[in-house]
């Protein structure tokens, strides 16, 4: 993270940033005494706002029987725990290329039809 500030202050720098009057955004944080710039500063700032701006998936990975890292098998039952199923965006063995909302919504979709299957017949 703090090569990506370093990176971005030298962005800033640039020319092009100059001439659109692009300058840091002077935050302050009660908790953080270091002078505003300084890595003190940023590490003080990543430790107190740092989040992640994707959605992390594959807690509980769904996998093949014969995968060693899956923990819920095709049809989201947990491995090795009768009656447990897992149906939210921990099953992604990845993490999808968009927002993760409509695969989740899928998810859910499948799980019922899993579970009605299961049920009914």
């Amino acid at each position: 993270m703090l090569k990506g500030i370093e990176h971005a202050i030298k962005l800033g720098d640039t020319n092009i940033m100059k001439s659109l009057e692009a300058e840091l955004e002077h935050l302050k944080f009660e908790n953080c005494k270091a002078e505003f710039g300084s890595r003190e500063y940023w590490e003080c700032s990543l430790r107190t706002v740092g989040t992640t701006v994707y959605h992390p998936v594959g807690t509980c990975k769904m996998g093949p029987e014969d995968d060693p890292t899956a923990v819920v098998d095709p049809q989201l039952r947990v491995k090795g725990v009768k009656g447990l199923r897992v149906a939210d965006a921990s099953i992604m063995p990845t993490i999808t290329s968009g927002n993760t909302n409509a695969p989740s919504v899928m998810i859910g979709e499948k799980v019922s039809d899993l579970v009605k299957q299961t049920w009914l017949h």
